[in-house]
Formats: C-alpha cells, sequence, structure tokens
C-alpha cells in the first residue's frame, strides 16, 4: 500500500500543467540532441544547469532527467537512417538498425525500437519505484565511514567497468580527486592549490569542468569529421509490425529490459554497458547468429530496450545512496546541489515531493515519448539535413552565455576554453573523461566523510574495517580491482616472456 500511495504522491506533482511543461521540454529536446549526431545528453545537460537555477527544483531535475532517458529513443534514430550514433548507448543499434534500413525495413526498425524502449523505460520506472525505498532506509544506517567506503566502491566499480586502459581510468579519478579539492579548506580556512588566482579560491565550478570535458571537447572532435550522410528518408514506410515480427522481437525486449535495469545500476554502467551486454546476449542465445549484422530484428529490439532501462535504473544509486553511476547522474547531482538538495537517502524522507515526482515523471516522459517519435519521425528525419557548421558555432554560444551567466566571470569562460582542450586531449590519448567527473563530484564529498570518519573516532584509521558494513564495502572494492588487476599483470607477463624468449 505504501508503494501505490507514494506513486498516487508522485502522480500528483508530475501531473501539474508547471511540471508536465517541463517533462515535454525535457523529452524533446532529449530527442532532439539524440537525433543529431554528436551532440549527447552530457553537454545538453551542462549547458542547461544554469538555466536550473530559475527553476523550482522538481520539475528542474524532471527536464533534465526527460533530456537523459529522451536522448536514448532518439539516437535510435539517427543509428537506423544514417548509421551514425545520436547517442553513444545507440552504437550497437547501427549494426543491424542500418542494415534494415537499407533493406526498407526502416519503418519496422524505428518502431521496435519505441515500443522497446516504453516497455523498458515503463518496467525500469516501477524497478525504481520499488527497490529505491528499501535501499534509502537501509542507506540511512550508513555513518561517515560508511560513506567513504561506499564512494571508494563506486569509483573503482567505474574504473573496473570503464573501457580502455585500467591505469588511465585510475589516473583520471585521481586527477578528478585533485581537482575537486582545489580552492578553501572548510575546516582550516586555508586555500589549497589555487596559485594566488583569487577566482579559485572558491574552487572549480562543477559546470566549468563539465561544459568544457564534454561540450567544447566533443564539439572539437566532431569538426575534424567529414560530414557525409546517407539519410535514408524515402525508405521509412509504414510504422508498424506484423504480429509475427512483434512475436519474434518481444523475447529480446524482455530479456534487454532485465539486463538493462540490472546493469543501470552498476557504477559506470547505464545505458552503454546495458546495450552491449544485451545484444551480446541475444547474439549468444540466437539459432542462427550469422543473421545478426544483417538486419536482424532482434539486434534494434534488445539493445534499444536495455539502454532505455539501464538510462533509467542508474537514478537509483543517485536517489537512495548519492553516489552518481555515470557522467549524466554527476550532472544531476550538480543540479540537487544548485538547489541545496544533499543526494543520497535524506531525499525521500525530507523532500518525498521531489523524490516521487522524479519517478512518476518517467512514466509520463516515457508516454510522451512514444507520442514524439513515432508520428513525427519525418520533421526528425529533416533535422537530419542540418548542416553542421551551423549547428557548432551556437552551441558555442550557448554554452559560453550559460558559464558566464553563472558568476558573471570572463574567467569561468577561459578556464571552460582549458578544459575543452583538455577533454580534446583525453580522447586524443584514449583517456575517458567521465571517470575524471566522477572524482570531481565525489572528492570533496570523499574527503568530507573521511574527515568526520577520523575525527568521530579520534584519529583512529582502523574504524573504516572495525565496522562491519564499511569493511565489507572495501573488500568488495579490492576483489573488483583485483578481477582486472590480475588479467593485466598476467598479460604483461606473458608478453616479457615472450620477449625474452625470443
Amino acid at each position: 500500500m505504501d508503494l501505490i500511495s507514494n506513486l498516487a504522491l508522485g502522480l500528483q506533482v508530475a501531473f501539474t500543467f508547471q511540471n508536465l511543461l517541463y517533462c515535454f521540454f525535457g523529452v524533446l529536446l532529449g530527442t532532439l540532441i539524440g537525433v543529431l549526431p554528436g551532440i549527447g545528453p552530457v553537454p545538453t545537460i551542462a549547458m542547461l544547469l544554469p538555466i536550473t537555477y530559475a527553476l523550482p527544483p522538481v520539475s528542474a531535475l524532471i527536464m533534465l532527467a526527460g533530456i537523459y532517458y529522451g536522448a536514448q529513443y532518439g539516437g535510435s534514430t539517427t543509428a537506423i537512417l544514417v548509421n551514425l550514433p545520436g547517442e553513444s548507448s545507440s552504437v550497437v543499434t547501427c549494426l543491424d538498425g542500418y542494415q534494415m534500413a537499407r533493406r526498407g525495413r526502416a519503418g519496422q526498425a524505428l518502431a521496435i525500437a519505441a515500443i522497446g524502449s516504453f516497455i523498458a523505460g515503463t518496467f525500469a520506472t516501477l524497478v525504481v519505484a520499488a527497490f529505491a525505498p528499501p535501499l534509502a532506509e537501509f542507506a540511512l544506517k550508513f555513518g561517515p565511514a560508511e560513506y567513504f567506503s561506499l564512494m571508494v566502491l563506486g569509483l573503482i566499480a567505474a574504473v573496473v567497468l570503464a573501457s580502455g586502459s585500467l591505469v588511465k581510468a585510475i589516473g583520471m579519478i585521481i586527477l578528478g580527486l585533485l581537482l575537486g579539492i582545489i580552492g578553501t579548506d572548510v575546516n582550516s580556512g586555508m586555500q589549497r592549490y589555487t596559485f594566488g588566482v583569487a577566482e579559485l579560491s572558491d574552487g572549480i565550478g562543477f559546470v566549468v569542468v563539465a561544459m568544457g570535458l564534454f561540450g567544447f571537447a566533443e564539439i572539437i572532435i566532431n569538426l575534424e569529421h567529414k560530414e557525409h550522410r546517407e539519410v535514408f528518408t524515402d525508405k521509412v514506410g509504414h510504422l508498424r509490425l506484423t504480429w509475427a515480427e512483434f512475436k519474434e522481437a518481444l523475447p529480446a525486449v524482455i530479456r534487454g529490459t532485465g539486463l538493462g535495469s540490472m546493469l543501470g545500476i552498476l557504477p559506470g554502467g547505464g545505458a552503454l554497458l546495458s546495450a552491449f551486454a544485451a545484444y551480446t546476449l541475444e547474439k549468444k542465445l540466437a539459432k542462427d547468429p550469422s543473421k545478426f549484422g544483417k538486419g536482424e530484428i532482434r539486434g534494434v529490439a534488445a539493445p534499444e530496450s536495455a539502454n532505455n532501462a539501464g538510462a533509467q535504473t542508474s537514478f537509483i544509486p543517485l536517489l537512495t545512496l548519492g553516489i552518481p553511476p555515470n557522467a549524466v547522474m554527476a550532472l544531476m547531482v550538480g543540479a540537487m546541489t544548485i538547489h541545496s538538495i544533499q543526494p543520497g537517502p535524506q531525499v525521500m524522507t525530507s523532500n518525498p515531493q521531489l523524490f516521487w515526482g522524479l519517478i512518476a515523471s518517467m512514466w509520463i516522459g516515457n508516454v510522451m515519448l512514444v507520442v514524439l517519435n513515432l508520428p513525427m519521425i519525418g520533421i526528425w528525419v529533416k533535422l537530419l539535413k542540418v548542416p553542421y557548421r551551423l549547428l557548432y558555432p551556437a552551441i558555442l554560444l550557448f554554452c559560453c552565455i550559460g558559464v558566464y551567466s553563472l558568476q558573471n566571470n570572463v574567467f569561468d569562460v577561459m578556464l571552460t576554453v582549458v578544459f575543452g582542450v583538455l577533454g580534446w586531449i583525453f580522447v586524443k590519448f584514449e583517456c575517458e573523461p567521465a571517470p575524471l567527473l566522477l572524482g570531481f563530484i565525489l572528492g570533496p564529498l570523499m574527503e568530507e566523510n573521511l574527515r568526520r570518519a577520523l575525527l568521530l573516532s579520534r584519529g583512529d584509521p582502523t574504524v573504516f574495517v572495525t565496522r562491519p558494513l564499511s569493511l565489507a564495502m572495501l573488500a568488495l572494492a579490492g576483489f573488483l580491482l583485483l578481477i582486472i588487476v590480475l588479467p593485466a599483470v598476467r598479460k604483461t607477463r606473458q608478453e616479457a616472456f615472450k620477449e625474452e624468449a625470443a
């Protein structure tokens, strides 16, 4: 009964005219940036963070959440019609979706992507509603030592699940932690790592780092690529599925939804990992795996269901534990901080309207997305023909205005440019910027809980291993790190042995 009454409260909050309007604006903008290749939800949300200052907290978070899961819908349109992932999680959809379009089945591919995403979004919303309250209640038992260990576990899990080099991922997290402690120390009042620059006395702004690493850097990277887009506008056809096609795709939708709902909760997981895992699972379960990559409808249904489910269940660790599992959720932490809301288990008890209103808005947003994506497909197709030479200057201008409006400070704009160049360099050296952002967000929180735990234990560092919950999380973090380190060590030894033998 509690769940029903809580959802009723959430629907009451979400169904106000203002919140419906911002939910619609969020999913519309999310679909738009998902359709346009090279403009993802991270730079878009980073660009809109300054706007949320003037909005009520519930409306702001509903809009930002709509942008995130709306981008998962929109990304499939570009992947299917242009063979370009509008969003990173739509990379897998390109494999079979584009081949379906080439064979004149673009309508069926777009239809199953929208239907699968709606089913997954509805199920994931129920998962969030059912599992978030008990997790939040459990998290209320956490003290400073447990929170510190939990954040260590979150960062280690992000390293384990990050693609590429383990050393690079750890390096990016450490760099993020170091950037997070720049500014004035709260306890002593001393300035740290400011190098005499007065503008750094309050630390580096969250929006500055996010906008630079993801907004400016994304523009620089995309300007390196030549424009060549073959759009299958004339082969979309009817957006209907036959019963046989729906029956074939439904098991893939169900499996993708279940897998995405589980993986979305993991730090570093979210939509991208869910989509890849769902596609791999379908290929392994198929009687004839050779069909995949040649226009197999299950190759569209599974990843599109998984990425939408993963996008929505990634709100669980944010809302219950205060831990952002990916870069978008890190931005959501920034949005909550702007409104003086501490993410974590207290949100549900101190601000139930925000907690349940956000959850209820996800289901409303998914209904809106089905309405937007299927009947308005012609409009989205026309947007794909807009030249990027017109888009990028406009995006850059809005980014600069957004950063400047935070403190009316030109220094912030210049610092954003620096982080933009750094983000471009990181991509060139195959270093993911997302772990840096997670480290930057969690760094001050980790330091605060570390100091608080040591103060309460009178400087005894064993407090982190004598408390059972803290010890369990640190042990799990060590185990996860060991899983990755051991194969890397073994591989290095084998390479060294081969060199000696040669």
